[in-house]
């Protein structure tokens, strides 16, 4: 989506983010716009972003923190071993977060980038 940012982050994003929802679309907007001011020291991949809010307006989220966009992760034998969120602060993308629900499975945004890949 963005040269900006790290493939990783701006592929799952490209993913979480569907093109025909309108809140999510003003959401694509701002990605441009983004940098990672900081990420998740234990190696999940979560990501903390920068955004100058003067160069796009915000997404119709509502006020506060909002979940803007989510998926479940489901590898190829077809377990859920986490999920993705799309966090905004004001309806501005504000970080990225990977969320593991299983001790046998590692969850990291690589993983999540390959899991949330459509499938043929």
């Amino acid at each position: 989506m963005t040269e900006s940012l790290p493939a990783d982050v701006a592929d799952v994003l490209a993913a979480v983010l569907n093109t025909g929802n309108p809140v999510h679309a003003a959401l694509r907007r701002q990605v441009p716009h983004l940098s990672v001011r900081a990420r998740c020291t234990c190696g999940c991949g979560t990501a903390y972003f920068e955004l100058d809010t003067s160069e796009v307006e915000p997404a119709p989220t509502g006020p506060g923190t909002v979940v803007a966009a989510e998926a479940q992760l489901v590898t190829e034998a077809g377990e859920c071993p986490g999920e993705v969120l799309a966090f905004t602060q004001g309806g501005y993308l504000s970080w990225l977060e990977v969320c593991s629900w299983s001790d046998d499975i590692e969850v990291t945004l690589a993983g999540a980038r390959h899991w949330l890949q459509p499938r043929a």
